[in-house]
């Protein structure tokens, strides 16, 4: 009913940069929650950002570990968000998965529908 995309991955360099893209399909009245999480090989996958419509305004938030560097937004496109990767690290390699949190749909509330994830990798 609902899918979800990224695109985006690739090789970056430490202190370079990498955009990733999601994008939602189906039959979806809005996007109320989305959010980035990331897993490292041999690690458990983290939460990196989230982006939450309030409505009348909308809220970013970020892990501690990638604040100030990464930036979460939503595309023209309203189905569509970005994750803008700054002063990039190695310690960002990982599998990027993105999260359509909750989404309307005509038939109601779907909650957290996954990407099938994008590979970062980051060289020093």
């Amino acid at each position: 009913q609902v899918q979800v995309v990224e695109s985006g991955g690739g090789l970056g360099q430490a202190g370079g940069s990498l955009r990733l893209s999601c994008a939602a399909s189906g039959t979806i009245f809005g996007i109320n929650k989305m959010a980035w999480y990331r897993q490292a090989p041999g690690k458990q996958r983290e939460w990196v950002a989230r982006f939450t419509d309030l409505g009348t305004s909308d809220y970013a938030d970020y892990a501690d570990s990638v604040k100030g560097r990464f930036t979460i937004s939503r595309g023209n496109a309203k189905n569509t968000f970005y994750l803008q990767m700054n002063s990039l690290a190695p310690e960002d390699t990982a599998v990027y998965y993105c999260n359509a949190e909750a989404i309307r749909t005509m038939t109601g509330w779907i909650f957290d529908s996954w990407g099938q994830g994008t590979q970062v990798t980051v060289t020093s």
